[in-house]
Parts: C-alpha cells; sequence; structure tokens
C-alpha cells in the first residue's frame, strides 16, 4: 500500500486507524507524545512494518524529526492521518476561558495539524516517485458547535481552511488532501455522552455513539484511492445523533 503517518496514535481515533491501515497493508509511523501508548498501539501488528516515534506536534523540531525518522525507515510518506487533537476547555464558559488555555488548544489542534501538513507536504513534493495523500481530522464541530466549546469549534473550523488551502497547493504535485469530519465515535473522550452531555437548549441528554472502528474503516478506504481521486470532505456519525435537524 505505502508508508503512513498517524499522529495522535497512542489512543482513541488515531489508535484505531493506524491499527486498521496497518492491518491494510501499510507501513505504519505512530505519533503521539508518549511512548508506552504507542507501542500498545502496535501491539500484534506485522513486524517491521510499524515504527513508534515520540512526538510534541506543537515543537517544530520534533516533527521534523518525526518526518526524518519516517523517510530513514521506509524511505518515503505516501499518507499522513493529521488526527492529533486536544478538547482542553471544552464546558468552559467563553467569558470564563483562560488564555492559556485557548492558546495550548489552537497549539495543539491548528498549529501542530499545520507543522505535519507542512513537513508531509515537503516529503511529498520531494520524494520519487512524487505525491502522496493528507487526511485531516476536522470533526462535526467543522460545521456546528456544542455549547461551551469555543477553542475547539474555532480550531476546527480553521481545519477546513487548511485542508482547501492544502488541496489546492497540492495539485501541482500529485499531492490529496481531504477531510473526515467524526461525530460521536465511541473513545475515551465521548465516555460521557452515554450518561448527559449538554445540548444547545440547556438540558443534558444522552447520545448515541458508533463504533470507532467504522471510523478507521473509511480512512482507510480514502487512503486506498488513487491519487487521480480525491474525498475531499465525508462526514461519519452516529447515525442518530443531534446534528440534522432541530436535535
Amino acid at each position: 500500500m505505502g508508508v503512513a503517518v498517524v499522529t495522535g496514535a497512542g489512543s482513541g481515533i488515531g489508535r484505531e486507524v493506524a491499527r486498521a491501515l496497518a492491518e491494510a497493508g501499510w507501513s505504519v509511523a505512530l505519533a503521539g507524545r508518549r511512548r508506552g501508548p504507542l507501542e500498545e498501539t502496535a501491539e500484534g501488528l506485522a513486524d517491521g512494518r510499524t515504527l513508534c516515534v515520540p512526538t510534541d506536534v506543537t515543537s517544530p523540531e520534533e516533527v521534523a524529526a518525526l518526518f526524518d525518522a519516517v523517510r530513514d525507515r521506509f524511505g518515503r510518506v505516501d499518507l499522513l492521518f493529521n488526527n492529533a487533537g486536544t478538547f482542553a476547555g471544552g464546558g468552559t464558559p467563553v467569558e470564563e476561558l483562560a488564555y492559556d488555555t485557548w492558546r495550548a488548544v489552537v497549539d495543539v489542534n491548528l498549529t501542530g495539524a499545520f507543522l505535519c501538513a507542512q513537513a508531509a507536504f515537503r516529503a511529498m513534493k520531494e520524494q520519487s516517485p512524487q505525491g502522496g495523500r493528507i487526511i485531516n481530522n476536522g470533526s462535526i464541530s467543522a460545521h456546528v458547535p456544542r455549547p461551551h466549546s469555543i477553542a475547539y469549534t474555532a480550531t476546527k473550523h480553521a481545519m477546513t481552511g487548511l485542508t482547501r488551502s492544502l488541496s489546492l497547493d497540492g495539485r501541482p504535485y500529485r499531492i490529496a488532501c481531504g477531510q473526515i469530519d467524526i461525530g460521536n465515535a465511541a473513545t475515551e473522550m465521548t465516555a460521557r455522552m452515554g450518561t448527559g452531555i449538554l445540548q444547545a437548549n440547556g438540558e443534558l441528554a444522552a447520545e448515541p455513539v458508533m463504533d470507532a472502528a467504522d471510523v478507521a474503516a473509511t480512512v482507510v478506504h480514502m487512503a486506498a484511492l488513487p491519487l487521480e481521486a480525491n474525498v475531499q470532505f465525508a462526514t461519519v456519525m452516529a447515525t442518530a445523533m443531534p446534528y440534522i435537524g432541530r436535535g
């Protein structure tokens, strides 16, 4: 298949996608802050086709080292799943959100995504054969917010601009870029949805979730397309979650 880099690969969606790509025949570099969770993700996968690289995506130096390590090990980069993110500050009213929290969310969700995309773009432009694919993890919040989620929502809207610009700028170099917007996949982050989460009308309500493996299957499909074809935007969500309609 090729060589994939997955950020935020130590848990949640990143772990599911990394494992699904490896099982589909990709060589996969797993990036995340801590080595232990990355090695847990890699456990049981094909020997010699995974690489664990502890990486802080907000650091230009560490991101550069990640992609250097991938090229040293596998020779090229064919896919980036730009997934690392944080929901820090979620649930905090806008007037109470600390500047440091806002900045931390922007640094990870937006600047981190840019740094990884930039490094992948450079590698894909320089390598032979030229080209590759970047898939950005947007979120349902790239379309509509939840209450008290201003930092997360703003960065996920910005992710859409990142996707569009990368898609346009990558055309001359056979670099495709698309975005997957995910709603209510069952992960550690969404565990509280089963007991009740704040709705736009101020009420608490339990929400349905879907299996994160279904998200991973969608990413694997997007990744497997020839570079002449691209899923520009895909929304994968729990069917009955309060997104379409009035709630």
